[in-house]
């Protein structure tokens, strides 16, 4: 699976509106796998999605109960947003299509989604509530979640045993502890944590309970001076001040993994395919990573972490609308589900199949912060704020650069409300 593909899903992308009709269900009258045979199921699934086995073994056995045709076709990340939102307008538009979480209630805004309420409730009562909420909207269930990934800390065993640490942290202040033990007892750099690495503050804030935005009237505003915000950006720059990294600079600027490769660095917050990036940097290096949950303030939670994944949703006007909800209770029951799970290292949409990632260190180490996690902010407002330069980032440069966070955020509040108030 393409690591920096997944992380993408992350962005939410600018939409336009989608002029959506409510299409009759005319699969209503279809029971069993006879009715659909000689029908066609089309999916858009994106590059790098989905495992070559698991596409194969879910296309025969929704071939086998079904009586119909499979067609995936293979989606590329650039354009998909206009693509996509295209073909939801059009008489003839994918049945089924996978969307990344962020965006998904945009879509269901302008109508492009099917309502899935009675899916959630035939396969959906034990989905993992934090992934579940990205498919929701004004309480209806317009899509089914289907995987999610997180950061973790991708540490250095050999700077962490030279330092003398025998335990890994359980606890926020253990980990910072730990990281200044490296710090003074070996010439390695702590952590790499640039000023930028804004999905690791978004975690943060996940953690804190807070919004970045709110309501005022009938517009959404910035919420950046709120005390919880605050508390997170704070925890940020403790981590950040043991960091020789750029305070003006994101994670990929440069790739955090390749600084990570050279063997100076005792840890980074990141993904699980930038070990990959590390290793193909520097072979060597691969038997000195390890991976461990990003601690939270207390032992009993981790921290909090940014969701990044997909759902799978239906096309409002798909006139397969029963033949796709098959074909969504294959791909999401608990033998298909495991199955992506392990093979793609993905955190499946339920606990009980979080067995499914044994053996895979960094799966292992982001399931448990799962459950806490969340995501930006679920509105199609929210489109036009990541588009660089991010306000949030300078504002997160800002405090790291010593100015206070109430002043860091008045600094940046007018550009990130005129960005809220662009139409979609």
């Amino acid at each position: 699976m393409k690591r920096k593909l997944i992380a993408a899903i992350g962005v939410a992308g600018m939409l336009v509106s989608v002029a959506a009709c409510g299409g009759d269900d005319k699969d209503d009258k279809k029971s069993g796998a006879d009715g659909f045979k000689g029908e066609t199921l089309t999916l858009w699934a994106m590059d790098g999605s989905t495992p070559d086995q698991w596409q194969k073994d879910v296309t025969a056995a929704f071939e086998k109960k079904t009586g119909a045709k499979l067609k995936f076709e293979v989606q590329q990340w650039n354009g998909i947003q206009q693509k996509l939102t295209t073909a939801l307008s059009e008489e003839n538009p994918p049945d089924v299509f996978e969307i990344g979480n962020t965006q998904t209630a945009a879509y269901a805004k302008t109508g492009g989604l099917a309502e899935l309420g009675d899916l959630k409730e035939s396969i959906g009562a034990d989905w993992t509530e934090s992934m579940n909420k990205a498919s929701v909207i004004d309480g209806k269930q317009y899509a089914a979640p289907w995987f999610v990934l997180n950061r973790v800390v991708v540490y250095n065993k050999k700077i962490w045993a030279d330092a003398g640490i025998k335990t890994l942290p359980k606890t926020r202040a253990e980990f910072l502890k730990n990281l200044k033990q490296i710090g003074q007892k070996t010439d390695a750099e702590p952590i790499y944590l640039p000023g930028q690495n804004w999905y690791h503050f978004v975690g943060l804030t996940i953690g804190e309970g807070a919004e970045l935005v709110k309501k005022d009237g009938d517009k959404y505003v910035s919420n950046l001076d709120d005390p919880k915000v605050t508390a997170a950006m704070k925890t940020y720059k403790q981590f950040a001040d043991l960091s020789k990294a750029p305070k003006n600079k994101d994670e990929a600027t440069p790739q955090q993994a390749e600084i990570f490769a050279k063997g100076k660095t005792g840890a980074f917050i990141g993904m699980s395919w930038e070990a990959a990036t590390a290793i193909k940097a520097n072979k060597k290096i691969e038997k000195d990573i390890g991976f461990f949950t990003i601690p939270g303030a207390t032992a009993d939670k981790p921290e909090g972490v940014f969701l990044g994944g997909s759902n799978l949703a239906v096309a409002a006007t798909s006139d397969k609308q029963e033949l796709a909800k098959e074909f969504l209770k294959i791909a999401l029951s608990d033998k298909f589900e495991g199955q992506f799970a392990k093979e793609g290292g993905t955190i499946p949409n339920k606990k009980a199949l979080e067995s499914n990632l044994k053996g895979n260190a960094a799966a292992e180490a982001a399931a448990p912060a799962t459950a806490g996690g969340g995501t930006t902010p679920l509105i199609p407002e929210w489109g036009a704020v990541e588009n660089p330069p991010n306000p949030i980032k300078n504002y997160m440069t800002a405090v790291l650069n010593g100015k206070s966070p109430a002043d860091a955020a008045e600094q940046v509040e007018g550009e990130l409300n005129k960005r809220l108030a662009q139409k979609q």
